[in-house]
């Protein structure tokens, strides 16, 4: 076998993944601290157990494949978006623009609504530009200073900014999902829109209760102080990373104009000079290593485990066993789920699996608009549920930052939105009218 060539499907290039699972949540759970086993271990331990397999390879073949995946261009922009996250988080809270933030929220939205007030700011933000890691960078810092204020756990507050960031990016016309989902399957944006828009919505309005209830049980009573101009001018960084991105501007060019913008700022209103806007720009990166290192060695893995099989040993599964139009619709959403977690990606996901959908939909006379919202919604659901995804990742590199340290675990455990999308799917999948 030459890795060069299409890859054969083999169930034995999933066993990485299984080494991941067990060495990283079964150790976590034996010591009962999930705190216990670093992330970048895990990874390594896997990527092992990956190099042993498939011995007909070189290990010069499997490194160089390994490598290729870890400097992959996603990964790579991935990985700088990290970077560039990482430092805005960290000059902005030098400046003081998180207390400043935190001190206006609290004035906008009651205390006992804070949570569901976070996850619907969330989803309109991210629904207006399209990205879910743009708004989980820009919003983090923010949610992390209100639990300083109100007696909310950082783990429920980051659950709520992530779901909402997911629920955004879903709906948006403009996210690289919503883009790919509609391409692969030939349909318009609009018709995509209305039928995700059915099938999330019900996961969104229980999101919103459930915050209701766990955003009253923490409320501590304090009252917040009034608001300011001084205030008002701490915030600008976020308005510029924010409003531009309404118009689509790139996210890696909001975020260097963010961190630019709010090092001169800070320096004018006296918050740091030079060398202090420059060391807190440094801390903020390297508050981000364990992140890019969980990125970069997942890049390599995942590469790796696609080029042994694993990824065509699921597609040749999932072809095999559909049937009818319903089976086909529950086909795709187990292949795009597959399909992302070994991939890491909901956009890459989606055009792997794209095709695919596109060719079975038409075979077995499923609705493209239904194909699309399916494609995009089993790839978001994967995708906020994934400990080595672009989201959770943004969000506990910046908590990080921000000092305060989350465990994976706990965040998986708060994402609510994400296993009621989920449930919305399958309830979806199982009653959906056929035309």
């Amino acid at each position: 076998m030459n890795y060069s060539d299409e890859p054969k499907p083999h169930f034995a290039a999933l066993i990485p993944f299984a080494v991941f699972i067990v060495f990283y949540a079964g150790l976590s759970i034996w010591a009962g601290d999930f705190y216990k086993v670093p992330m970048p271990v895990a990874f390594a331990v896997a990527s092992a157990a990956a190099f042993l397999l498939n011995r007909k390879v070189s290990i010069e073949e499997k490194v160089d494949v390994y490598v290729s995946g870890m400097g992959d261009s996603n990964i790579m922009m991935m990985c700088l978006i990290f970077i560039l996250a990482g430092a805005f988080a960290a000059v902005t809270k030098s400046m003081g623009a998180v207390d400043a933030a935190v001190l206006i929220t609290r004035n906008l939205i009651p205390p006992g609504f804070m949570l569901a007030g976070i996850f619907v700011i969330s989803g309109l933000i991210s629904l207006a530009i399209g990205t879910s890691c743009g708004t989980i960078a820009a919003l983090t810092p923010i949610a992390i200073g209100l639990t300083g204020k109100i007696e909310i756990s950082p783990e429920l507050m980051l659950g709520a900014v992530i779901g909402g960031a997911m629920f955004g990016d879903n709906l948006s016309v403009i996210s690289d999902t919503t883009i790919a989902a509609t391409r692969t399957q030939n349909v318009a944006m609009q018709e995509k829109f209305r039928a995700n828009f059915k099938m999330v919505l019900p996961a969104a309005l229980a999101a919103v209760i459930i915050y209701l209830f766990a955003g009253k049980s923490g409320y501590n009573g304090e009252t917040a102080v009034a608001v300011n101009w001084h205030d008002i001018l701490l915030i600008s960084p976020y308005i510029l990373v924010l409003i531009p991105a309404l118009c689509g501007v790139n996210v890696m060019v909001l975020l260097f104009s963010g961190v630019l913008f709010s090092s001169v700022l800070g320096m004018c209103m006296g918050a740091f000079d030079l060398w202090g806007a420059l060391a807190s720009c440094g801390q903020g990166t390297m508050g981000m290593a364990e992140t890019l290192m969980v990125a970069i060695l997942a890049g390599g893995l995942l590469k790796l485990i696609r080029r042994n099989g694993g990824i065509a040993f699921i597609l040749e599964k999932i072809r095999k066993a559909i049937c009818g139009s319903r089976s086909c619709e529950t086909g795709i959403f187990l292949l795009i789920s597959l399909v992302n977690l070994f991939t890491a990606n909901n956009t890459v996901a989606i055009v792997i699996a794209g095709p695919i959908a596109k060719e079975l939909g038409d075979r077995y006379h499923c609705k493209p608009q239904r194909i699309a919202s399916i494609l995009d919604t089993g790839s978001c659901v994967v995708q906020g549920l994934i400990p080595y995804g672009a989201q959770i990742l943004i969000a506990l590199g910046v908590a990080q930052t921000s000092g305060i340290t989350i465990s994976t675990a706990g965040l998986l455990s708060t994402q609510y939105y994400q296993f009621l999308m989920l449930g919305a799917v399958i309830i979806s999948l199982l009653y959906h009218k056929k035309a």
